[in-house]
């Protein structure tokens, strides 16, 4: 069940409904996106808020979608990686047959 739970995010208070499981990620994603908006204002107090969420929502999709790529290429890679391996085991299996 959805249970209410406060976040602090450049000063301000939100209030959102998780289930209890998901608690420390919300919170972790809480931290993560005040660090990034605060990188993103910097010195300058001025910057519109919704203007920092839309920055740092931008930034973290990118990074999102790197990640993504990163993982697709590697999975690529291992799956090649296994298939040469099991291709050898069955030629090592094979050539013992023959003997």
């Amino acid at each position: 069940m959805s249970e209410p739970v406060s976040v602090r995010i450049l000063d301000r208070e939100y209030t959102v409904g998780c289930e209890p499981d998901e608690r420390d990620g919300l919170m972790a994603a809480a931290k993560l996106l005040d660090a990034r908006m605060r990188e993103l204002r910097g010195n300058n107090r001025m910057v519109a808020l919704d203007r920092l969420a839309v920055l740092a929502a931008l930034n973290l999709a990118h990074e999102l979608l790197q990640l993504r790529d990163d993982t697709a290429r590697r999975e690529r890679e291992l799956g090649r990686a296994i298939d040469d391996a099991q291709r050898r085991i069955d030629d090592l299996f094979a050539a013992a047959g023959q003997r």
